[in-house]
């Protein structure tokens, strides 16, 4: 076969409001060497801490996001992006008062068992 088409992304069962829409990973498709997901985070939304097993690249589409790093605190806007390396202390939130949505592309895919979330 030539090429996957994704018609029906998985959909992530969240408790925060998020919404994630993996189209290629290990949820959606099998894949172990990346994942693809289209999200929306509300307003007041955040994660806890995780240090990943993963690179993850963000490409903001609407609204604003904070990545905090290692201690450091990033602002993503509409049309920015960013890679976080594997093995960084970071982060995720949307203090904002609009939803914020954007793309996340994990090297290699994204896992609950690989992401070491701290408990929140």
């Amino acid at each position: 076969m030539k090429y996957k088409k994704q018609t029906v992304p998985y959909r992530v069962p969240t408790a925060d409001g998020k919404i994630i829409a993996e189209h290629f990973g290990k949820q959606s498709t099998g894949d172990e060497e990346l994942s693809i997901a289209h999200m929306i985070a509300p307003p007041g939304w955040s994660e806890p801490y995780q240090i990943p097993e993963f690179d993850e690249y963000t490409l903001m589409v609407r609204g604003k996001k904070v990545v905090e790093i290692d201690g450091e605190r990033v602002i993503l806007k509409a049309g920015e992006s960013i890679c976080v390396f594997k093995g960084s202390k970071v982060k995720y939130a949307n203090p904002f008062d609009e939803d914020t949505e954007y793309w996340s592309v994990c090297i290699p895919a994204f896992s609950l068992q690989s992401v070491h979330r701290e408990n929140s």
